[in-house]
């Protein structure tokens, strides 16, 4: 899942892509169908990339990244706004070890309202370019690296002198 660019501004529904960056802020565009635009100024709005975003366990945090990659194979992902009960049911199968105190019914409907947006999204289903690429099984092939002779270290330059003139 490659959510690089992905972010929540505070203040304003749904997810936004970062598209450019100004003097004052980031020019950001929205992912559901409409595709507005909006100039999120620093100094005002908070801005938080989804890639960074952790939730609270008992014993560590919990990156939402790894949260969203187990709701992409749970069977059944309820409805943002379905019942309280129902959706922190469902947050103990795809999260846990989530500190039941800390993470309340609205943060559980927000992360499933972000699944529901960026499920039928091509970057879903893209590898994330910060994680390391899965290792293929081949058959290692051996090779010959040639070694490089050393540089000589470059004598140094003299310096230039200063060309004084002489009062006559």
């Amino acid at each position: 899942m490659n959510l690089q660019g992905i972010v929540s501004v505070s203040g304003k529904p749904g997810l936004w892509k970062a598209l450019a960056q100004n003097k004052t802020g980031y020019v950001l565009e929205s992912l559901d169908a409409q595709k507005t635009k909006l100039i999120a100024n620093l100094s005002t709005a908070k801005l938080a990339a989804l890639s960074e975003i952790t939730i609270f366990g008992v014993d560590d945090d919990i990156r939402l990244t790894d949260v969203l990659e187990r709701m992409k194979t749970a069977s059944n992902v309820p409805d943002a706004k379905a019942d309280g009960k129902a959706l922190r049911t469902f947050f103990y199968e795809v999260a846990p070890d989530h500190d039941e105190e800390k993470v309340y019914s609205s943060d559980i409907k927000k992360v499933i309202a972000w699944f529901q947006i960026l499920k039928p999204l091509p970057i879903f289903e893209e590898a994330d370019p910060t994680q390391a690429p899965a290792p293929v099984a081949e058959e290692p092939v051996a090779e010959t690296v040639a070694a490089e002779p050393e540089a000589e270290p470059a004598a140094p330059k003299a310096k230039a002198k200063k060309a004084t003139k002489k009062a006559e």
